[in-house]
């Protein structure tokens, strides 16, 4: 009886060798069969970087820059990309520039332009490609170009220029946003050169 019970035991392990790990692929096979097929256009997406361009000319993205004016005036830049000097005193580049400079009265003013250059040295920021300037006090200036003053408050442009204000159009070949030297902690806006108004009533 012994014998008989050893042999079927011996046989059920034997055959139980051989199913298990049939079983066991006929798993794996059902998981991949129902497993989602991948994707191509699901893998995470990489930006088209012509990487050899941006070690040959390095560049900032969106790149952000705050300071105060030695008057107590806050300025901000942004710009849509900016590129650093590559030569010492070459000025660095930005392109969609924008400017905002809000003094201590409670004025502001803002900028924006195609292109903008930092010269370091001046401690100045051109503005070029078209500027269109804003105040407050309800000017709006458009102009080839103007510079922008780091340590100061001194914007000014030495282009011919159009403007709406308060009084009506204005067109000059200059103009000037700075720090009064009669009365400090205010600020005018002044233009020159041939200005011509034509005033508005309505306004």
């Amino acid at each position: 009886m012994n014998a008989r019970h050893d042999n079927l035991h011996s046989r059920l392990v034997a055959w139980l060798k051989v199913l298990l790990p049939l079983a066991a692929l006929a798993i794996l096979s059902t998981l991949f069969l129902v497993a989602r097929t991948i994707d191509p256009s699901d893998a995470i997406p990489y930006a088209d970087v012509d990487v050899e361009d941006r070690v040959r000319e390095p560049r900032m993205t969106a790149p952000t820059w705050a300071g105060t004016t030695s008057d107590g005036a806050a300025l901000t830049v942004e710009a849509d990309e900016a590129r650093p000097g590559q030569a010492e005193g070459e000025e660095g580049r930005a392109v969609s520039v924008r400017a905002r400079l809000e003094t201590p009265d409670g004025a502001s003013a803002g900028m924006v332009a195609g292109t903008g250059a930092l010269d370091g040295e001046a401690r100045l920021l051109r503005f070029g490609g078209g500027v269109e300037f804003d105040t407050s006090t309800g000017y709006r200036i458009t102009t080839d170009a103007l510079t922008a003053a780091l340590d100061e408050t001194d914007v000014r442009s030495d282009s011919a220029l159009a403007a709406t204000g308060p009084l009506g159009q204005i067109a000059a070949g200059s103009m000037r946003l700075n720090e009064s030297a009669e009365a400090p902690g205010t600020y005018v806006l002044t233009f020159g050169n041939r200005v011509k108004l034509v005033y508005d009533p309505q306004r």
